[in-house]
Formats: structure tokens, sequence, C-alpha cells
């Protein structure tokens, strides 16, 4: 059977439920779709008016959740030391200036050393003042203090520790040192033991506001170039619906997988989304023309034949009307045949007239 004879069938099946409805009015003039304002109220049904619509096509994505880098930070030594002491754990809220990590170091000493030295002499010669001893002289004393200061800045510590240390004096000159958060977040990675021994550059801990993350999607190239900045971006994980901001789209092709990289910024304050984790990513591309559409709730089928029920002549009355439909996008489906813009139609409550149209065929009162 060819779909042309299908279709036949299927609106002869329409016609012939339509006629039973029809019938079953004029037997007894008791119209199931004529209702009074309160069983409209009762069941629900709004009345709109069928309006074009510009859809827009949504393409999927895997995504992967990632801590944004703008609002992380690493904590790592500066120069060669030995852990001494945990200060936080893995998971643990800190605050910006809050103490990570103990460490010790035997360049850290030795320039703490100096530090206390050039400070004593400078608080010699400035009590001195500039009067009382050469310009060549004073200009040395300053000079030695602040270099030993900055060296020590130079290998992470703070000016408020620096201030400790002078007032300490030399038993404070030990090497020992903390380095201290960078700023507000989570401890995300933890990759050191007590007592090892690290270098510059070593990666400790991992600190992440996680306010937002980033999901770094993956397209075709010929699809990304399709998206626009500012596309509407939904990430899907778990159920959950998360709104989202496209803030960057590679210009480079991955040489493995082919495909283009896309990062988007979703906010996260109720802390849903997790580094590590795999989302799909639903990102609107190029609008498509305008049609007419409607609630995808409006429209029933009656005889296998897709219906909208519009207003009719009387008041409080219904009346189906069969439609050709085409495709849905986001809770809305298009009319191809059957509608046009401008006519009343019911947009919700189109289930109740037609368990009342269906009960007044079998007879139900």
């Amino acid at each position: 059977m060819n779909r042309i004879a299908l279709r036949a069938i299927v609106v002869a099946m329409a016609a012939l439920t339509f006629a039973a409805h029809a019938a079953a009015t004029d037997a007894d003039g008791d119209d199931p779709l004529v209702l009074d304002a309160t069983a409209i109220k009762d069941a629900g049904i709004v009345v709109d008016v069928a309006a074009l619509r510009t859809s827009v096509d949504r393409i999927s994505a895997p995504g992967e959740v990632k801590a944004d880098a703008y609002a992380a930070a690493i904590v790592s030594p500066r120069v060669a030391s030995q852990v001494v002491a945990r200060r936080v754990r893995l998971g643990d809220d800190v605050k910006a200036g809050q103490p990570l990590v103990a460490l010790s170091s035997v360049e850290v000493a030795e320039t703490q050393g100096q530090l206390i030295v050039a400070s004593q002499d400078w608080a010699r010669v400035a009590a001195l003042g500039p009067q009382a001893v050469s310009a060549r002289r004073y200009n040395e004393a300053l000079v030695q203090r602040d270099q030993a200061k900055a060296k020590l800045r130079a290998y992470g510590l703070s000016d408020g520790q620096i201030a400790r240390l002078i007032q300490r004096g030399s038993s404070a000159a030990d090497g020992s040192f903390e380095l201290l958060a960078p700023q507000s977040g989570r401890v995300t990675t933890d990759e050191f033991v007590v007592g090892e021994r690290v270098e510059p550059g070593r990666v400790l801990l991992t600190l992440a506001a996680e306010a937002s993350v980033w999901v770094e999607a993956r397209l075709a190239p010929g699809v990304a170039a399709q998206v626009r900045p500012d596309a509407d971006v939904s990430i899907v994980s778990n159920g959950r619906t998360f709104a989202g901001r496209i803030v960057q789209r590679s210009h480079r092709t991955d040489e493995k997988t082919r495909t283009v990289a896309l990062r988007i910024r979703v906010p996260n304050e109720d802390d849903m989304l997790h580094p590590g984790e795999l989302v799909e990513a639903r990102i609107a591309i190029a609008s498509r023309t305008q049609e007419l559409a409607v609630p995808a709730a409006a429209i029933v089928l009656l005889g296998n034949q897709p219906t909208v029920f519009v207003r009719g002549k009387r008041a409080g009355q219904f009346e189906p009307l069969p439609v050709e439909t085409g495709d849905m996008h986001d809770g809305w489906t298009a009319v191809t045949q059957g509608l046009k813009a401008g006519t009343p139609y019911v947009s919700q409550g189109a289930f109740s007239l037609k368990a009342r149209m269906l009960r007044s065929q079998l007879g139900d009162d």
C-alpha cells in the first residue's frame, strides 16, 4: 500500500469521526463542544490567535565540564622546598590569604637571614640620618634591605609574612614559610605528601571558584561555523537544564578528532556541575523562515488525524479542524495546512474537548 492510499484512508477515518460528531449533535441538539464560561474555565481552556513564529534549529553536542580558568588558580612553590605540613585538604573551601601548605627551604633561610641583618643595619643608619652618614652608605643600607624583601616576595612570601619575620628577628630565619591562597575558592586538586621535596613550579594545589564553570563542547567545523557568539545555549546534565553563554570558539581544528572546541560559561551557584562530568550542550544555530506554529499540546489525534480545535460561530462553541503538521521546535509544532494565521484556536485544554467529543459519540452523558 503506497503512501497516497494510506493517507486517503486516514483522511476518510477522520471524516467519519467529524461526521459522527455532527450526527450526534443533530440527533439530540446538544453539542458537547458548546461550553459556558464556567465549563471553559473548569476545563482549563485557553484560546489564542494563530500566528507566525520564527523557529530556531538546535544542535546537540557532547560536552565536558571544566573549571572556569578565569576563576581558578594553581598553588606552587617558587623555590626548591620540602613540604613540612598540610594546612587544607581536598574539597575544603578557603579564603584569600589563608595558609595552604607549610614549606621549608635553604634558599629562603639564607634570604631571611639577609633581610634581618639588612633591616637591623638600615634601622641604625636611618636613626643616624643622611646628615650623619654618607649618601652612599645611606643608600646601600636601604637597597640591601629592599632587595632582601623583594627576593622573599619572589619566593612567594607576602608583605605580612615579611613584616612578621622582621619583628621576630634572627630566630625566625629558619627557612620555614607558608604558601597562602591567592584567591577564595575550593581545593579541587591536592597532589603532594608531607615530607616530599618539590621543585619550583610543581603544582601542589588547585583552587577554583565554582560559582561558574566551563563546558567544552566539540562540533564539526561546518556546524561550528553556523554558531553565533550570542547563540542561545542550554546544558543538560542529570535531567536538569542550565542556561549558558558562549565565551569562545576555537579557530583551530583538533588534529585527532577533527572537531572545533566551543567554550560555554555556565553559572553554577547551586554547585550542581563539577569538572570532569560529561554533559549535553544544546546550541541554537541560524534561524529558519517564519512559519505558522501552535503549542504541541494544542494538537490532538481524532481518527489518527492531527486536529486543532477552533472557535465556532456560536458563543462558547468549538469545532475540530483537521490540520497537516510539520517539524516541532521547543514545544511548538508547525502547521502546514488547515489552520490560517489570525484564526482563534484552543492552545490549552484541547484534550478536554476531545474527551467531551468522544464521550458524546459513545452516548455517555
